[in-house]
């Protein structure tokens, strides 16, 4: 997590200078939706990639018992 907050701040950093660059000083608010926005989406990613791989890990996704499944006998 402390490798995606890196690289989150520096996308949101990067994403801010591009936006002032291309458009200059519209609005404060516009920047501040801007990083969080981005800043929001990055972290949420991150930390529901790091769940999806805790799971399977742990061996939780093999725990279940699936009513689909051919081989299982109920």
């Amino acid at each position: 997590m402390r490798w995606m907050m890196t690289i989150t701040v520096g996308l949101v950093l990067a994403s801010v200078i591009l936006l002032y660059r291309s458009n200059g000083m519209v609005s404060v608010h516009l920047y501040i939706a801007t990083a969080l926005g981005i800043g929001f989406t990055m972290l949420l990613a991150s930390a529901l990639m790091g769940l999806v791989f805790l799971s399977s890990g742990t061996g939780h996704d093999e725990s279940i018992i699936d009513p689909l499944d051919d081989d299982t006998e109920l």
